[in-house]
């Protein structure tokens, strides 16, 4: 179950999830996990995915997540995979001290406009 961050939107329910699509463009903001509570990495993620889930009376249901939610969704399929956030950092770059991270004035948060991509990069799933 993933709960968006929105006011008043639902949580959403993913039962069996499956990437089955996702866009080239990505963005590579710090992540977190509990699983790695101390620290924060880079992680590139698709801007956008499709995911495959079955609905509570057994349908498959297919649905396109964009930009954080796309990231949150993702993040927890990979839990469901047996991965970390930290295995799909790019190689020679380091999680930082969560200390450092609350430093970096860089927050998690999607804005209006652009964020950094990068272009043509997809990740293994």
């Amino acid at each position: 179950m993933v709960h968006p961050s929105d006011p008043g939107t639902r949580a959403i329910v993913l039962l069996n999830p499956r990437i089955t699509d996702c866009s080239s463009d990505q963005d590579e903001p710090y992540e977190g996990c509990l699983s790695s509570f101390n620290v924060r990495g880079l992680v590139p993620r698709p801007l956008q995915i499709t995911v495959e889930t079955t609905t509570l009376n057994g349908q498959l249901v297919t649905t396109t997540h964009e930009r954080g939610l796309a990231r949150l969704i993702h993040h927890e399929i990979d839990h469901l995979d047996g991965r970390l956030y930290i295995s799909r950092m790019r190689t020679g770059v380091a999680p930082i001290p969560v200390e450092q991270y609350r430093q970096t004035g860089r927050s998690w948060t999607y804005r209006h406009g652009s964020p950094p991509l990068v272009p043509g990069r997809r990740p293994a799933h």
